[in-house]
């Protein structure tokens, strides 16, 4: 079925059919494709570019894929596109400013920013959320370190 186009390989084991358009063929959806690769749908698809609406003054574009999920954790190639899974115990079903906050600041070793910079930045954007959302958002998915320094931030 491969050789007769009726197919495409996107990894070892995992094929689609290909659906045509007018502009040729469509690929899955990265949700399709995340969910068919983990055999689930509890998982949380987004870009860390995705953090530069969270009010830090991030600009940086990221070119990979971050998938929490419960199942599987490393950096995969599935077609034309790099996913990068972590386990994470508890992650929400949609993104919200106050999760991409936390979740920033988590990961901010990982940022193409300059920490010190995106701190600054964080602080007074930390009291223009909604705070009980972010109190909430802090206690299900911070670090004990993003904890410290948000609750730190929010107290004063």
């Amino acid at each position: 079925m491969v050789s007769a186009g009726r197919l495409t390989k996107l990894a070892h084991g995992l094929y689609y059919a290909p659906r045509r358009c007018a502009y040729g063929l469509v690929p899955p959806t990265d949700e399709a494709l995340v969910a068919a690769f983990l055999k689930d749908d509890e998982f949380l698809l987004f870009s860390p570019s995705a953090y530069n609406a969270a009010g830090f003054g991030t600009t940086q574009l990221y070119n990979r894929t971050l998938v929490y999920n419960r199942k599987r954790h490393g950096v995969f190639q599935l077609g034309s596109r790099q996913y990068d899974f972590r386990v994470k115990p508890r992650f929400p079903r949609k993104l919200s400013p106050e999760f991409l906050f936390v979740d920033a600041l988590n990961n901010l070793s990982e940022l193409a920013e300059d920490s010190d910079d995106v701190l600054q930045r964080a602080r007074p954007q930390a009291l223009k959320l909604d705070a009980t959302q972010l109190r909430q958002a802090l206690v299900r998915y911070g670090t004990v370190g993003t904890r410290k320094r948000v609750s730190g931030w929010l107290d004063v």
